[in-house]
């Protein structure tokens, strides 16, 4: 077990594990059938843009169940509250990320470039379906993250954040990065700003 955070909303503990250590149909739980996980399965920043629509919904699942045999990169955490899987989260190896590479957005902005390098995780993803959210999920995952990266030999985990009070209103969709509220409750320090709502978040391991 990763960790066994108290939520501040809810008054019983969450815990959070190593998806690789749980069944996989708790993570199919998670992202279920419909709506943009069901059709990523977090494979997004994994994948070059030109090779995305040719693997399909069901590939993209085998991918993610491929990269859950090798836990010590990765991918990902669950969140549970009791046996109920309530929430997943992309942990790993930065330069796991090939999109990254190509991405203006976060590549450019970055104050640590070097994306092969592999002391850097990244926290890239959050599912938490729509009956578990506004209770603290995302907030035990992004700890929990943490300290999986660390226990993992990273000295740098970074996290690409929404700034939901950049705008009058962000798509839901948009909020799969995580907000920025998120990241600084569990240490991060902004270190760019791409845009008004997106906010490049890290925190060092290794000061």
């Amino acid at each position: 077990m990763i960790s066994e955070l108290s939520d501040d909303l809810e008054p019983a503990p969450l815990r959070v594990v190593p998806a690789a250590d749980a069944p996989f149909a708790d993570v199919e739980a998670v992202f279920g059938t419909k709506g943009d996980p069901a059709h990523c399965w977090c494979q997004w920043y994994k994948i070059p843009g030109k090779d995305w629509r040719s693997v399909g919904d069901e590939g993209l699942r085998e991918r993610l169940r491929t990269q859950l045999d090798s836990p010590e990169s990765g991918p990902g955490l669950l969140a549970y509250d009791g046996d109920v899987p309530v929430g997943w989260c992309a942990v790993e190896p930065r330069a796991n990320l090939v999109r990254l590479q190509q991405s203006r957005l976060i590549a450019g902005s970055t104050p640590d470039p070097d994306l092969a390098d592999p002391g850097i995780w990244a926290v890239s993803c959050f599912v938490v379906p729509r009956a578990h959210r506004k209770r603290g999920v995302g907030k035990a995952l992004t700890e929990a993250a943490v300290e999986f990266a660390r226990a993992n030999g990273a000295r740098l985990v970074e996290g690409y954040a929404i700034d939901p009070t950049a705008h009058a209103k962000i798509p839901a969709a948009d909020l799969f990065h995580g907000t920025v509220s998120m990241f600084v409750g569990a240490g991060f320090t902004e270190v760019a700003r791409p845009n008004a709502d997106r906010a490049i978040m890290q925190l060092r391991l290794d000061a």
